[in-house]
């Protein structure tokens, strides 16, 4: 675990994402007390129209209107 020091940081920014990106563990303290961790975020996936095709099935009742106790809930008046 390679440990640095706030000013040791942020003078060896570039240095040190490059370290994390490659699988390194790199820790940030304050004094010597560890307070962060520098980890790589993971990248999203893309968003695939239609991805859930075929795996999701709707009751036949989806599109019947809400019974009047539950519209009541929402307060639309």
């Amino acid at each position: 675990m390679a440990q640095f020091s706030v000013h040791d940081a942020k003078t060896n920014l570039s240095r040190l994402i490059a370290e994390a990106l490659a699988g390194g563990d790199v820790v940030i303290a304050r004094g010597n007390v560890p307070a962060v961790r520098l980890v790589p975020v993971n990248p999203r996936g893309q968003r695939r129209f239609g991805a859930l095709h075929g795996k999701i099935a709707l009751d036949a009742g989806f599109h019947d209107p809400l019974p009047d106790d539950e519209m009541a809930g929402w307060d639309l008046g």
